[in-house]
């Protein structure tokens, strides 16, 4: 197959995004959070962990803790049980504290609204800092890449790598700033309605006629 040039994929691009809105017109985080702390604490609880159990989870985890304030000044190993079951937890709570008490040192206890300086605190990396600015205040300074975005923008072609940054700087490329929140949330969609990691529903597949993949599969 020759080389897709890239005013092409960028136009290709746009038809996949606009076919999956039309498929997914309610796309959103699918993380319950009242407050932009809330959502940063529940992104970060969802490293290697479902959104579903995190939801599970933080329904107590944020009537018990319910300030900037309650997470820094958390006793760590209490903190470790409420939210073991989300894995990693040491890691976690060791991280939820110490940004806790970075942004009340600060930030007065506000939530940035930078990438530059999101990334600065404790277990916040792109990938949280961005679904911060995204879902939280609506800003666009990158494209959130998770496990869905990763291996659906592979079989559509739109990328050839697997590393989350290199990824995320191809899509920034052909994919337009105002579909860069967007997009995320509805491969997420795509990803758990159709095309499942272990059996991709092609055959019935909004982007069927839009994915070179699609064409090498029994259907």
């Amino acid at each position: 197959m020759p080389r897709e040039r890239l005013k092409d994929k960028i136009a290709r691009a746009k038809k996949i995004v606009k076919a999956l809105k039309v498929a997914y017109p309610n796309a959103e985080c699918s993380l319950n959070f009242r407050n932009i702390h809330q959502l940063m604490v529940a992104t970060m609880l969802s490293a290697q962990c479902t959104d579903e159990r995190v939801n599970i989870v933080t329904k107590d985890l944020f009537k018990k803790y319910r300030s900037v304030k309650d997470f820094a000044e958390v006793d760590v190993k209490q903190l470790e049980k409420d939210i073991h079951s989300t894995g990693f937890y040491k890691n976690k709570a060791k991280s939820i504290k110490k940004s806790a008490q970075q942004l009340l040192e600060h930030y007065d206890g506000h939530i940035p609204r930078t990438l530059d300086e999101l990334v600065t605190l404790a277990g916040v990396g792109r990938k949280t800092g961005s679904v911060v600015l995204g879902v939280g205040y609506g800003l666009a300074e990158g494209i959130v890449v998770d496990t869905h975005v990763i291996r659906i923008s592979n079989l559509l072609k739109l990328t050839n790598h697997k590393d989350a940054l290199k990824i995320e700087k191809e899509l920034m490329k052909i994919l337009p700033k105002k579909d860069w929140i967007m997009f995320t949330h509805l491969m997420i969609d795509h990803g758990r309605a159709v095309c499942i990691a272990r059996r991709p529903d092609c055959a019935n597949c909004t982007l069927k006629n839009l994915c070179p993949s699609a064409k090498i599969q029994k259907i």
